[in-house]
């Protein structure tokens, strides 16, 4: 076939070769660009007095010559100050720019929209006020799953509900005292304040009585070996990083000190020892225990607070510290729940899949408000607002609200297993669960050159401070975590995390530490970058 341009000889050109020498026009105009700086081509500020031909026969010394202009740049120049130019990045970049104009303004809009909207509150409040806590296999965590399932359905989504066998925690007696120690006044003992931690072993309702061991590390502890630990009650004394936390880096500190609420039970029952205490892991000294999850261990195993840490500490260290210890809680058998996962469908792409989520289950103590009836009301919000904004994703935008985050994780393992085959149409998963403060960007497991990509959703999210992207080698999502394993490009909303610990696994977990005006900042920034990914010209690279 053939085109309708002549070449230099008069005779029509193959459409092929017609579109060769447009890129090399193409070629020659971006080089123009690119050597502006130190030109030594002075001859391209005239370009149309040059035939095809000629243009044709020069084109390679001509981008020899440029690539070692471009190497003699300053590094700043090559590093980023200048982009990179080439003609199918070029042709591609023309073509994309009303797509993207489109979507930015679309973007724009859902922002907007969620910054002046208290949806997403509505539904914290109603999960947390009017249902409560929502521990695994308790009848509020089912009632929420049923809550959630129908406002979805409100909105228009296909919902079901995928069963997943979960442990029913139970909360028993949970009492503690000192009744021997270095200057105890006669007939007196000293309230230690506690709380189980999942997988606990129950005690018998009359507790046990033992000797108090304190260490600070897995290492302190082997070294003691069983001579000196069989028989009694250790305590890991692991305080959580307050300036860590102080300076941005909360999370690290409680990798560091949740270790020993996870597997230190184990660890004190392979020496010998008949309960486990660990030092709550959490930011506050206002004397308020932090559950958790703990690896059973066939001990009873619970968390004391900081202070109560501290005195058993100082105690031990003149003399013998004998403890009471009551902790009834228990996993009992398993109930079926379920997982609730609803689709806005694409409109080109159905089988392509964002997830936007948050789990839904809680602990016992709090009502669960920043942990994470917040993270599972933004996702929510996401297609709340695609629908009364009448905005249609390309790809099917997919709410979960996660079964068992908290004691053992069986509804993101059951998802993942489920969907295995499909998990090559996945674009992204996000995730939300490190509260509901103010959002400063994401933390992404994806491939670096996402980063381009996802320049709109910065330049959208930038105008409240939501516009950081930070690469990360881990999942940035429990829940999550399975998708990312299999290559599932992953994201976890970047919240200010300070006082996350707070209250974190506390009493004090309620809705009061929810702020409204940030709580709709976090679900602009789910819906924008859930929104976008669902409407990028092209997926995101794995």
């Amino acid at each position: 076939m053939y085109g309708g341009v002549a070449g230099a000889s008069g005779r029509p050109l193959p459409l092929c070769q017609f579109r060769s020498q447009v890129a090399v026009l193409k070629t020659f105009a971006l080089l123009q660009t690119l050597t502006e700086n130190a030109n030594p081509f002075p001859w391209l500020r005239h370009l149309n007095t040059l035939t095809i031909d000629m243009r044709l026969q020069i084109t390679v010394a001509l981008l020899l010559t440029a690539t070692t202009v471009t190497n003699s740049q300053p590094e700043s120049f090559k590093s980023g100050h200048a982009p990179e130019y080439s003609v199918a990045a070029a042709e591609s970049a023309d073509s994309a720019q009303p797509y993207l104009a489109q979507l930015k303004s679309e973007l724009s809009e859902l922002r907007d929209a969620a910054l002046a909207d208290d949806y997403a509150y509505r539904q914290v409040a109603h999960l947390t006020d009017n249902i409560g806590p929502r521990a695994s296999g308790t009848a509020q965590a089912q009632a929420a799953v049923q809550y959630v399932a129908d406002e979805l359905r409100k909105l228009g989504l296909e919902v079901r509900l995928e069963e997943v066998k979960i442990p029913h925690w139970m909360r028993g007696i949970e009492t503690a005292a000192l009744i021997e120690y270095p200057g105890q006044v006669e007939g007196t003992s000293q309230k230690i304040v506690l709380t189980a931690l999942g997988g606990n072993t129950p005690t018998s309702p009359d507790g046990i009585t033992a000797e108090i061991v304190v260490v600070r590390s897995f290492d302190e502890l082997k070294a003691l070996g069983r001579e000196k630990v069989a028989g009694k009650i250790v305590l890991f004394n692991v305080p959580f990083d307050k300036l860590k936390a102080a300076n941005g880096m909360a999370g690290e500190a409680y990798g560091e000190a949740v270790a020993y609420r996870g597997t230190g039970a184990k660890a004190a029952a392979e020496l010998g020892a008949v309960a486990s205490l660990v030092r709550s892991v959490g930011n506050a000294d206002y004397r308020l225990p932090h559950t958790g999850w703990s690896a059973p261990a066939g001990i009873p195993a619970g968390a004391v607070t900081s202070e109560d840490a501290d005195l058993m500490g100082r105690l031990a260290a003149q003399g013998k510290v004998r403890m009471r210890l009551t902790l009834t809680s228990q996993t009992g058998p398993e109930v079926v729940s379920y997982n609730v996962v609803a689709d806005l469908k694409g409109s080109e792409h159905p089988e392509q899949v964002v997830i936007v989520s948050g789990h839904l289950d809680s602990w016992d103590l709090g009502t669960g408000a920043i942990d994470d009836a917040a993270g599972v009301a933004v996702a929510m919000e996401t297609a709340e607002l695609a629908q009364r904004l009448h905005l249609h994703p390309k790809r099917t935008i997919r709410v979960i609200a996660w079964m068992d985050e908290e004691n053992g994780g069986r509804g993101h393992d059951v998802y993942a297993k489920a969907h295995e085959a499909e998990l090559g149409n996945y674009v992204a998963a996000i995730e939300s669960d490190t509260g509901a403060a103010h959002p400063f960007g994401f933390q992404a497991k994806v491939n670096p050159k996402t980063l381009a990509l996802l320049k709109p959703v910065q330049d959208v999210l930038q105008s409240f401070g939501a516009n950081v992207i930070r690469l990360t080698d881990r999942s940035p999502g429990a829940d999550i975590e399975p998708l990312a394993k299999a290559g599932v490009p992953a994201l976890g909303i970047m919240q200010d995390a300070r006082t996350y610990f707070n209250y974190h696994h506390t009493a004090a977990d309620t809705l009061d530490k929810i702020v409204p005006q940030e709580l709709r900042e976090n679900a602009a920034a789910m819906a924008v970058m859930g929104y976008a990914l669902a409407n990028l010209p092209e997926r995101l690279p794995r």
